[in-house]
């Protein structure tokens, strides 16, 4: 009798969740419904990836991936509810590169630490920026530009969609790599800066090829060039910035990407990585977001945690250069 008792505390110990191998959390998981968080509003291309990755998650784990949109403070508050969630792999969320701007901006200030309180999954999609000016500018070139900035030193004007936003501090890049004095116009988000470009208001605004279409199409604005290391499939006449002429490393990309609470298991992120990438390949997956000017990536969770760490060192420093400030214009 007690030896029957011993064996059976014995094989007790051994299946405990705790006791099984790595290769066993992972081939476990999910057993139940996953949430993804996305921190901004419906209908954004961060949501329309999200609900994506979320839709063929559930076919192919027959478990529900749940969207919820938790909005404000830059999705710092669906951040934040990610960081907090159980660190198991079942909370998920979506980051993007205003994020890191967001943590290079308010620092030790900011509610969440994208390094120290998530775990990377991966860098799931990306969407550069084209610098359009406009139409009636006398430029044909970053080059041109460059030197008329020099020639007219502060006098033209290029809008963002707020102070700290990736859209301003392309413009202070610029600014920075060309050695001109650009003057910044903040506005409530891209489209009515560009309206304002068209208008001739101001002269320039970094801004997706998707939000600028209509304008590009009617010929009211003109594409100088894009924020990219490479030039992009369906625009391959317009360069590079750094093509152009603009000495020094130059490359802004609006990336998207997913991470879970921090100490998650190792294994479960893994599996979460791969499954996502699995995604990213899909056809359906990648010609949808190739309509909306986003190429769809995949990566590693080490390589997706050195892309946050290196935007926010960039971004930090580019602040810091300009002297930017939550206050400042």
């Amino acid at each position: 009798m007690q030896m029957h008792r011993a064996l059976s505390l014995g094989l007790a110990v051994i299946l405990t969740p705790a006791a099984l191998p790595a290769s066993g959390q992972s081939s476990a998981f999910p057993n139940r419904g996953v949430t993804l968080i996305v921190p901004f509003a419906p209908g954004a291309t961060t949501d329309v990836l999200g609900r994506l990755i979320a839709q063929k998650l559930s076919e192919a784990w027959g478990q529900p991936v749940v969207v919820e949109n938790r909005t404000g403070a830059s999705g710092t508050i669906g951040l934040a509810a990610v960081a907090k969630a159980p660190a198991d792999g079942y909370t998920l969320g979506m980051m993007i590169v205003s994020n890191a701007t967001h943590a290079a901006m308010y620092g030790a200030k900011s509610p969440i630490d994208l390094i120290k309180d998530f775990a990377p999954v991966t860098h799931a999609a990306s969407q550069p920026y084209l610098l359009f000016v406009n139409a009636s500018l006398p430029v044909r070139s970053v080059r041109d530009l460059v030197a008329l900035a020099r020639a007219r030193p502060g006098e033209l004007t290029y809008g963002s969609s707020g102070v700290g936003s990736v859209l301003h501090l392309a413009g202070e890049l610029l600014a920075a790599q060309a050695k001109v004095k650009l003057t910044h116009v903040p506005y409530k988000g891209a489209a009515p800066a560009l309206s304002d470009v068209a208008g001739g208001h101001i002269a320039m605004l970094f801004t997706t090829r998707v939000t600028a279409q209509s304008l590009l199409a009617s010929g009211k604005v003109r594409a100088l060039a894009v924020t990219s290391s490479e030039r992009v499939a369906g625009i391959p006449d317009v360069p590079t910035v750094r093509e152009s002429g603009v000495t020094g490393p130059f490359e802004v990309n609006g990336w998207y990407g997913l991470s879970t609470a921090a100490g998650a298991p190792a294994p479960v992120v893994e599996r979460l990585s791969a499954e996502i990438n699995r995604v990213l390949k899909l056809p359906d997956v990648r010609d949808r977001m190739q309509a909306s000017g986003t190429l769809t990536v995949g990566s590693t969770p080490a390589q997706f945690g050195e892309l946050l760490r290196n935007e926010i060192q960039k971004w930090r420093r580019i602040i810091e250069q300009a002297g930017i400030s939550p206050g400042t214009r």
